[in-house]
């Protein structure tokens, strides 16, 4: 099964913001390898995901107006958005299940 590109994107994507691929320090600590702290990761994944949608969306608006646009950067578009909104889906759905099984440890 071919993966398709825009799907290939957005995992790229997600690679690139999360630097070198270096372990998280060991011992509880809040700062990422990459220099910044969990919460900051978060903050970029949320406002990359929601660029492109809008990347899409106006992509959208400018085929439906008739001016330059083609209906496969549109489609292209709307794959990447979807294709990115999914792998934000995911990683939150790890982390709730992370969350559950931390509280369903015994003390």
């Amino acid at each position: 099964m071919a993966i398709p590109a825009a799907a290939l994107n957005a995992y790229a994507q997600a690679a690139r913001m999360g630097g070198s691929g270096a372990a998280m320090p060991v011992g509880g600590g809040k700062e990422v390898a990459g220099g910044g702290n969990f919460g900051d990761f978060l903050k970029n994944a949320i406002n990359e995901t929601v660029n492109t949608g809008k990347t899409g969306e106006q992509q959208m608006a400018v085929s439906t107006a008739g001016k330059e646009g083609s209906l496969v950067d549109v489609v292209t578009a709307v794959a990447e958005a979807e294709a990115s909104l999914q792998t934000v889906v995911a990683v939150r759905d790890k982390v709730i299940a992370a969350y559950q099984d931390i509280m369903r440890m015994p003390i």
